[in-house]
């Protein structure tokens, strides 16, 4: 199945779980301002987030603005640049093994994270959760380098 039929498959779901559910969805136009961070920093809106504005979004959207707008917050202080904010979340998404955590080096690679800073965090993880975080690590930089080779 191609990405664009799994969004599509993906986007028909979140539909019919919006009618059984009764709420009404926020409007196209706020659908899109809130994945615009996503799509700046990762290339996509991940398929949790989109599930996130989707259906919290139409059943409180207040909820959703403000968890957008604390997001947006603290994922860009002042002391930290984009790079080491997403250097750092990897990290502590490496630490529970996390999927998420391909999310985050993706978009610290965007940020312009280099392969040794990659394996850096991943070698810091080993040190505290072990084996499975390495290999994880691994795997995760295999994914990236592989899916930059493709592009």
């Amino acid at each position: 199945m191609s990405s664009a039929d799994a969004d599509s498959t993906r986007q028909q779901q979140l539909q019919k779980a919006l009618a059984h559910i009764g709420a009404s969805p926020l409007s196209s136009e706020e659908l899109r301002t809130l994945a615009k961070p996503y799509h700046d920093l990762i290339g996509h809106l991940p398929p949790r987030v989109e599930a996130r504005h989707t259906i919290s979004g139409a059943i409180d959207a207040r909820v959703v603005l403000l968890q957008e707008n604390i997001r947006d917050h603290v994922m860009s202080p002042d002391c930290f640049d984009d790079k080491v904010t997403q250097l750092l979340v990897f990290a502590m998404l490496m630490m529970d093994l996390s999927d998420a955590a391909k999310t985050h080096a993706i978009a610290a690679r965007r940020c312009g994270a280099s392969w040794a800073e990659l394996q850096a965090v991943v070698s810091l993880c080993f040190l505290f959760r072990g084996i499975p975080a390495a290999n994880r690590g691994a795997a995760i930089l295999a994914e990236l380098a592989l899916h930059d080779s493709a592009a």
